[in-house]
């Protein structure tokens, strides 16, 4: 095995033993301030399941605020996808390994089948490979299936480390100011011609950049 190759196992072994507790640390320390969360918070009271959409590269703290609360999602299989599985099984989510590319199709039916149960589901749509705040189709199929809304989140850090990677993904410093925008409940519906699918998506992906774009002014 090459030198390169072994360097690279062991950051990946170190990023998978260390990176979880890191990121726990990180979030418990920020002052997130939440807006227009009314319309989340009923639909959880109400023991409404709900479709929580955000990009992948601003993940970390919405990931982080629906801890605990048993919601499904698709992770990757990729080496990386590992350490975020790993992690949110921690947070207490119902993991489902795959992408568009591997198993991406039976992964979603389980996802649909997750919220025709009234279990809620969380995606990011642009992931896991992009391109960048670019809306898929997951969300708008399950919510077109079953029912389900879609809540859409913008997340902005005042503070971060942003990597080089193709979602420029983005690290919140330690007590640095959060600003999460929550969408109203948006619904999808059910007999929809076979062109308008298309263009919820791309609706969707317009009013999912708008509230990043005022979460990021808040900040």
């Amino acid at each position: 095995m090459q030198l390169k190759e072994i360097k690279k196992k062991v950051l990946w072994s170190l990023g998978n033993t260390f990176a979880g507790i890191l990121v726990n640390v990180i979030c418990k320390t920020l002052f997130i301030k939440e807006e227009n969360k009314e319309h989340l918070e009923e639909l959880i009271k109400n023991n409404k399941n709900f479709i929580f959409v955000f990009w992948h590269g601003t993940m970390l703290v919405p990931w982080f605020l629906m801890r605990d609360k048993g919601l499904s999602t698709i992770i990757s299989k990729s080496n990386d996808g590992e350490i975020l599985a790993r992690l949110l099984r921690k947070w207490k989510y119902n993991v489902r390994r795959g992408s568009s590319s591997t198993g991406g199709k039976e992964v979603l039916n389980m996802l649909i089948e997750d919220a025709s149960n009234k279990n809620s589901v969380a995606i990011t749509p642009d992931g896991p490979k992009g391109p960048e705040k670019i809306m898929k189709a997951g969300a708008v199929v399950i919510a077109k299936k079953t029912g389900t809304p879609i809540i859409l989140v913008g997340a902005a850090y005042k503070q971060r480390l942003k990597l080089k990677s193709w979602d420029k993904f983005e690290v919140p410093m330690f007590f640095t100011k959060v600003c999460i925008k929550y969408s109203e409940p948006i619904y999808i519906e059910r007999n929809l011609s076979y062109e308008e699918p298309d263009l919820s998506i791309k609706n969707l992906g317009l009013k999912l950049n708008n509230l990043q774009t005022e979460a990021e002014k808040c900040c």
